[in-house]
């Protein structure tokens, strides 16, 4: 019998099929249960070879829901928004939100700038203080040594916004830090970022070559996910006596218990961080469904969450004058072209269902659907609590996966309208009901 405990060596230079006998021997047990990962490939081969070449050593396709968010209405045009997300709850509660501002006339964009930025990290031998002296100079030299990449980006509105230098105490007295802002109009970017900052970081030797100094040494040259100058500022308003979401509270008293609540958030971490998570389910659902990078997105929102020091809650409420607001601030890079954008079928078809819109205007719409679900779970939080919706609609979930029949089902739907839904009560439910 064949061991398979070992070391996989040579793994990445086997065919795709290859790939799935060998890991099929290795972890279920059986090389001829390959078919369990063929099983979820496209029937169209040119297809499914175009999913392969997005990722390394793929062994097959991992569906997500694509659903929509209807109703979004942001700066007065209104968008039918698409969301992948495997959560059940998000796109109804986003869903309830965007109608419910639909009609109080929806997500306004409060500010907006598109800045990225990366960092260079270098050694300097020699006189800091000089270096200092003549950054204007170091700058100039460095920005001209990028030209070629930043031409077409300048035609496009972007390239090159600013540089600044700064010294590094606590690591070293010659540590230095460059960062180089950029703008980079309708992508991403990241790849341009850092081509960027290769290029730039070979021209340092040279900068200091022709100016007599001690040659430096280059760490490392890398764009960076925090992106507190790259965010949008979305917000909704009405005044309280319209504020009528609930049906246990007056207005008044729903308005006066979510602003307490969101405040709990901005003075609570433990209650900060789900708070934001419940802005992520919203706003990562749209940036997955347009071919954006989801973690890059995750890891700024939280970074700018704590740049105050402690970690809050991006978004604030608050009544002024019998007027409700909320509003939410959501550093966020993101790109409708390049990447994945036009290659991903869906994520093509995501843009498309959009208008096939500028970066910046997808950032609204991302934080629009973040703040559509944030305002949805306080909403939850201070009237009916969360797990009553959340748990109906996990109900279709559960019955799926204990093989309930057509009959169970609906029998079970109308036993749990007015119960707590658990997983132990719908088993004992599908029990009894056989």
């Amino acid at each position: 019998m064949k061991d398979t405990s070992g070391k996989i060596s040579g793994f990445s230079k086997l065919s795709a099929a290859e790939k799935r006998r060998t890991i099929a021997e290795h972890c279920l047990g059986n090389a001829e249960d390959s078919y369990k990962f063929e099983a979820f490939h496209f029937a169209d081969e040119a297809l499914q070879q175009k999913f392969e070449q997005f990722s390394e050593n793929t062994l097959t396709n991992h569906a997500l829901p694509f659903g929509v968010i209807p109703n979004v209405l942001v700066d007065d045009k209104l968008y039918h928004v698409p969301a992948v997300v495997e959560e059940s709850s998000v796109v109804a509660a986003a869903s309830k939100a965007a109608s419910f501002w639909y009609d109080r006339g929806g997500f306004k964009t409060v500010a907006q700038e598109s800045i990225k930025n990366g960092q260079v990290y270098f050694e300097w031998y020699d006189d800091v203080e000089w270096l200092r002296n003549n950054e204007l100079v170091f700058f100039d030299q460095l920005a001209a040594s990028t030209a070629e990449l930043t031409n077409n980006m300048e035609k496009r509105g972007g390239g090159i916004r600013s540089f600044l230098l700064e010294q590094m105490p606590g690591i070293s007295k010659n540590t230095l830090k460059l960062t180089v802002e950029v703008n980079t109009a309708d992508s991403m970017g990241a790849n341009f970022i850092n081509s960027l900052l290769e290029t730039i970081a070979t021209e340092i030797p040279v900068f200091a070559q022709k100016n007599n100094r001690k040659a430096p040494e280059v760490l490392m040259a890398i764009l960076s996910n925090y992106t507190p100058k790259n965010f949008v500022t979305m917000k909704v308003a009405a005044p309280v006596e319209q504020m009528t979401w609930s049906k246990k509270y007056p207005p008044e008293v729903f308005a006066k218990r979510f602003v307490q609540a969101v405040q709990i958030a901005n003075g609570d971490v433990s209650r900060a961080v789900t708070h934001n998570k419940g802005i992520m389910n919203g706003s990562d659902a749209v940036i997955l469904a347009t071919g954006n990078d989801f973690r890059a997105a995750e890891a700024a929102a939280h970074a700018y969450a704590a740049r105050n020091g402690r970690y809050a809650s991006l978004s604030e409420a608050g009544i002024d004058k019998d007027r409700f607001w909320m509003k939410l601030t959501l550093p966020v890079a993101l790109g409708t072209v390049g990447g994945l954008t036009k290659l991903h079928p869906t994520a093509a078809l995501a843009l498309q269902m959009l208008g096939n819109p500028g970066a910046d205007e997808l950032m609204k719409i991302v934080a629009a659907a973040g703040l559509a679900n944030n305002f949805a779970a306080v909403a939850s939080l201070v009237t009916t609590g969360i797990q009553r919706g959340h748990m109906k609609l996990h109900l279709d979930n559960i019955l799926s996966a204990e093989q309930a029949s057509p009959k169970q089902i609906k029998a079970a739907k109308e036993w749990f309208a007015n119960k707590t839904v658990s997983v132990s009560a719908v088993r004992d439910f599908l029990a009894n009901s056989r």
